[in-house]
């Protein structure tokens, strides 16, 4: 099931099935359960016009105009249709039966019953990818309908652990949908008294069936009653569990709450409370963060890094499990709280329940699968047009938003045929397969570089699989292009240079800005003469979290993007480093080599020299990219791809142009190559490239110049 978030639409959509991975666990999804509050509000964003989606969302749209500044209205204009046309997998909460596991994992085996959660993975599908932390084994006797709602139950179990509430406790819930029954059953459960208010009577009814006081929050008298049933002391906690745009559900929360009680926000709601009534009562005020510790931490969800237990009891995974030993013991009862159950086939009609398209209110509605595979096709396939002549059939692995930005225009373009494409989430892909109509889309990256039918591949994955998959196209004798960098590491390098020396097929990598107009004016008025040249690069920064700071998977900024700006200062050099050398602002989360603060030197084996500044910590309303060439009598400065200046015998000269990076030229340039249009160019050049940067990033360990003669 994905959604188009330009107009909400949902379909149902055939994908190629997952693949096995180290660390990861193929399921076959029983059921999956369609959290009405999370998933509501996602329809209804989508059904908002642009401007509605804009008022809702004014941060976004703060992040768009910064955009605009640095990249230009017309590309950022592109990038937000494209997000906004892309489907989208949707779900988060469901449990079936383990297919396969992979390398690493412990615990489970094909053929064991999980709940799984985390959105983009336990989503409502056939089959499903997820990792080992977000998996926990479901215990005999409780139902795979019942376990599917181990992730949503987590949820409201995480808000209930932060409020710290103990046996006896009164505990109020504000907002009893889904979440707010599972938390009112989950403090019943733990020996508190539960006091339940909604909205809505057949809420408060539910609640009431459920084990709690349930209240109608317009009703005569509320706080008073509230306050009876507390002995007149007032709630020790409140879990705010409530979707709304009013600001009512905590400044409630507030006046029922006793003296030092404890708010706990757990709904998407405002938090403006008054701070005359938090300071008289001396109140806490908590958030709960999702499912638990572990939420957003990418090292946790995507890597499968543990906390230990000593000093993280309850991680994510820790909570699921809790939640189904629950349900196992017979304390919870999430049948009473599912008011449908569809085929996966009535997909949008389960989204017309949520949305309060039906008579009933919704709470919990259950999505059916198959217990066996739907389709024995491992693919899903897509029928092109008919393209007449000889054009060069490629392949595209990975469909992220730089390859559907900056990739997909030029490869559609009517210069080669999109024959097939693959991505490690088959939505993306076939969603890129019908906007296109390709021929195919594979199951996997390595099913798209053995078909012998393609003449060539364009790799765009994240950076950890660039090498591996260069090198088996290199073997299969296809064309590559692959975008920066080539390799993380000297044997990554090393891979790819042995699959070079045994293969006819041509090899270009996507440092597209060697390609750009104002650097091919500039180059020709260098001439080829040595000089020096610098590089300033504010790059702006990236949240902690973000996979391109991580070694393994990005490479750290230097590797996965500052090779861009080695290969330029290369390129006007016309020449390969000899002798680099790096020093950088340390960073105690990350270490020197991953550090985004550094200073580089090269110079090279014509005599040229080059410096590079680049830096993640500056403001990003100054301009991103500036290059100085100072040359044979040539001064030149170049500023982000739209102004170039020029200082030669006393004359100024400027040139200005819409900012055009390179990229469409670049792989143009590649395709011509393919179609016996253009000779190749030796690999050599980009090979330089990556041996200055890998070396840069030895500097930078090793705090020394380091050789490359």
């Amino acid at each position: 099931m994905a959604q188009r978030p330009r107009d909400g639409r949902i379909q149902v959509v055939e994908v190629p099935e997952p693949r096995p991975r180290p660390g990861w666990v193929l399921v076959r999804n029983r059921h999956s359960v369609i959290s009405a509050g999370t998933e509501r509000a996602k329809v209804e964003m989508g059904e908002k016009s642009l401007l509605q989606k804009a008022r809702a969302r004014p941060d976004l749209v703060y992040k768009a105009v910064s955009r605009a500044r640095t990249e230009g209205i017309r590309s950022t204009a592109a990038a937000a249709r494209e997000q906004l046309g892309a489907l989208a997998a949707i779900g988060y909460s469901s449990a079936g039966v383990v297919e396969s596991v992979g390398a690493g994992v412990e615990g489970v085996a094909p053929g064991s019953r999980v709940a799984c959660g985390g959105g983009g993975w336990a989503n409502h599908a056939e089959v499903v990818s997820v990792p080992r932390n977000l998996i926990t084994p479901v215990p005999e006797g409780v139902g795979l309908d019942e376990a599917a709602y181990a992730t949503i139950g987590a949820i409201a179990l995480q808000g209930f652990r932060r409020a710290g509430a103990v046996v006896g406790d009164d505990v109020g819930v504000i907002g009893l949908g889904l979440v707010g029954q599972l938390a009112a059953q989950l403090a019943s459960a733990a020996g508190c008294r539960v006091q339940g208010i909604d909205v809505d009577p057949q809420a408060a009814e539910l609640a009431r069936r459920g084990g709690a006081a349930g209240f109608v929050r317009e009703e005569e008298g509320l706080v008073e009653r509230v306050r009876a049933a507390t002995r007149g002391r007032g709630l020790d906690s409140v879990l705010v569990c409530a979707a709304s745009a009013s600001s009512d559900p905590v400044n409630l929360a507030v006046e029922l709450c006793r003296d030092s009680g404890c708010i706990v926000v757990v709904g998407d709601v405002p938090i403006e409370p008054s701070r005359a009534a938090m300071y008289e009562k001396e109140l806490d005020l908590r958030l709960a963060r999702s499912y638990g510790p572990g939420r957003y931490d990418p090292a946790y969800e995507e890597g499968g890094r543990d906390y230990p237990v000593g000093q993280v009891r309850w991680t994510e995974q820790r909570n699921m499990q809790a939640f189904v030993d629950l349900l196992a013991g017979g304390k919870l009862d999430v049948g009473a709280l599912t008011t449908y159950r569809f085929p996966v086939e009535r997909a949008s009609d389960a989204y017309d329940a949520v949305s309060g398209r039906t008579d009933e209110r919704a709470f919990g509605v259950l999505i059916d699968y198959p217990a066996e595979a739907s389709s024995p096709a491992p693919v899903a396939q897509v029928r092109a047009r008919a393209r007449p002549g000889s054009v060069p059939r490629v392949g595209l692995i990975g469909t992220g938003s730089f390859a559907k930005r900056h990739l997909l225009p030029a490869l559609a373009a009517g210069a080669a045929e999109l024959a097939a494409v693959a991505s490690e989430r088959g939505l993306s892909a076939a969603d890129v397969g019908e906007r296109l109509g390709v021929d195919r889309v594979a199951a996997s990256a390595e099913e798209l570089v053995a078909d012998s039918s393609l003449d060539a591949v364009v790799i765009a994955t994240r950076h950890d699989s660039h090498a591996r998959l260069v090198a088996a196209a290199l073997h299969e004798g296809k064309a590559v292009f692959v975008e920066k960098p080539l390799a993380l590491d000297w044997e990554q390098l090393e891979e790819v240079e042995a699959a070079l020396a045994h293969s006819r097929g041509p090899l270009m990598v996507g440092f597209n800005r060697r390609f750009a107009p104002l650097v091919e004016r500039l180059a020709e008025e260098l001439g080829g003469a040595r000089g020096a040249f610098t590089a300033r690069v504010n790059a702006g920064p990236l949240p902690e979290t973000h996979w391109l700071h991580d070694p393994a998977q990005g490479g750290g900024r230097l590797i996965g993007e500052g090779c861009h700006f080695v290969d330029l200062l290369g390129h006007l050099a016309a020449a390969p480093a000899i002798t680099v050398h790096a020093v950088a602002v340390p960073n105690a989360a990350r270490g020197l080599e991953c550090s985004d603060e550094l200073v580089a030197s090269l110079q090279y084996a014509n005599g040229s020299v080059a410096s590079l500044v680049y830096s993640g910590a500056g403001d990003g309303r100054m301009p991103k990219e500036r290059f100085e060439v100072f040359a044979d009598g040539l001064s030149a400065s170049l500023e982000d791809f739209r102004r170039l200046e020029l200082f030669r015998g006393g004359a100024r000269k400027v040139v200005k142009a819409r900012q055009d990076k390179g990229h469409r030229a670049g792989v143009d340039q590649f395709l011509a190559v393919v179609a016996g249009k253009q000779d190749a160019q030796s690999p050599e050049a980009y090979l330089d490239s990556m041996r200055a940067t890998l070396a840069l990033a030895d500097s930078l360990r090793s705090g020394l110049p380091v050789s490359l003669s």
